[in-house]
């Protein structure tokens, strides 16, 4: 039996601290992270602007200063 690691495949920018995400396996939906940015990595991503220039790297969403999410984190928050 062959293991499927998740991975985000796309993500969409929603204003304030929304995502829309499409996952590896086809699952996709909205997280909102407003509640997730805490330390030092994530306080600059309390600024919208800095968090609306959000990519895909390594499988996950990221930031330009290196903050990220596991995957399996997002997935769970889908809504």
């Amino acid at each position: 039996m062959k293991t499927i690691f998740v991975h985000v495949d796309e993500v969409k920018p929603l204003g304030g601290y929304r995502l829309w995400l499409r996952f590896n396996d086809g699952a996709e939906g909205e997280v909102d992270l407003e509640g997730e940015l805490e330390g030092p990595v994530f306080s600059p991503l309390k600024d919208v602007e800095v968090f609306s220039r959000v990519s895909i790297e390594g499988g996950t969403v990221s930031w330009p200063n290196g903050a990220d999410f596991a995957p399996e984190f997002l997935k769970s928050k889908l809504r």
